[in-house]
């Protein structure tokens, strides 16, 4: 016996944020946790640039890496966790970390592509107390 998976239910209770975006980088999904981690409303997000989470000083290298996967229909992050810097909706930066995956239409194209997102600030903060903790340590015994 086989149940059936309401596939947009799903997406909206997991508790990594899943965001869809098209071809030019439009968003046309945008979940709770999504909402929670960036701070937008689904409506504030949906129609909107992915420039309203990815910081300016990232974004040439975002749009680059975004259009040639567009293009190329390949990307290492279906399987690789990329870590990056992001936007709150109040302007705080963020520590995330991500995967994606393509969606494709009838013709075989990339149509649009889906990430899956957890916002790893705390972890990162946290990674780098300790990192400074060990340099001062390493110094004071030399």
């Amino acid at each position: 016996m086989s149940m059936q998976i309401d596939f947009e239910q799903l997406l909206h209770a997991l508790g990594d944020g899943v965001i869809v975006s098209d071809t030019s980088g439009k968003i046309t999904f945008w979940n709770a946790a999504a909402t929670r981690i960036f701070g937008f409303a689904e409506n504030e997000a949906i129609g909107q640039s992915l420039d309203l989470i990815v910081p300016q000083r990232q974004r040439d290298r975002h749009w680059d890496g975004y259009h040639k996967t567009m293009a190329t229909g390949q990307t290492r992050y279906g399987a690789d966790l990329l870590r990056v810097p992001a936007l709150h909706k109040e302007g705080k930066p963020l520590s995330i970390a991500f995967t994606v995956a393509l969606l494709h239409g009838s013709n075989g194209e990339v149509s649009a592509i889906v990430a899956l997102v957890r916002d790893e600030t705390e972890r990162w903060s946290e990674e780098r107390k300790l990192r400074a903790r060990l340099a001062q340590l390493e110094t004071a015994q030399a």
